[in-house]
């Protein structure tokens, strides 16, 4: 039988693991470029410069073949799930950077796959490294998500 110290400790350790699990934003996933589809458009995902995606705890990752269908989707689903995170792949390294803290760009004359024609970075010394990026105009992330993107925490 459990006696009264051993229930605390086991609560503690589940409180422990649900904070762990939950504390902060979801790991993003790794994209298969031959296999996932983009949650907006349906179109491959082909090139993760240009993806973005939302993770959600104990669901399948949504993938975006453009930064584009990423703002539409958060913008017409309002209401993401508590602990919802998007993420955006930085043009120059391909590394995955919380949608809400990063740096975007539209550059006019490069062709992104759904035509937005934006790319992110997460940082600015990424941003001045991308010659793609020299070209173009920064873009307020308020702009692309108005309510904000999900970065976790909500």
């Amino acid at each position: 039988m459990w006696g009264p110290r051993a229930i605390r400790l086991a609560c503690a350790t589940a409180a422990l693991l649900a904070f762990a699990c939950f504390g902060g934003p979801q790991r993003p996933a790794t994209l298969d470029t031959r296999n996932d589809l983009c949650a907006y458009c349906r179109m491959p995902v082909s090139n993760q410069r240009y993806a973005a995606q939302i993770v959600v705890p104990g669901e399948d990752p949504r993938f975006f073949d453009d930064i584009g269908c990423l703002s539409n989707f958060i913008q017409r689903n309002t209401a993401p799930a508590r602990f919802t995170t998007a993420y955006v792949a930085d043009h120059r390294t391909g590394e995955w950077v919380i949608a809400a803290t990063a740096i975007y760009t539209m550059v006019p004359a490069l062709e992104t796959p759904m035509s937005s024609h934006l790319i992110a970075h997460g940082s600015a010394a990424s941003r001045s490294a991308d010659m793609v990026a020299a070209s173009g105009t920064i873009v307020p992330p308020s702009q692309l998500f108005p309510l904000g993107a999900p970065d976790g925490n909500r």
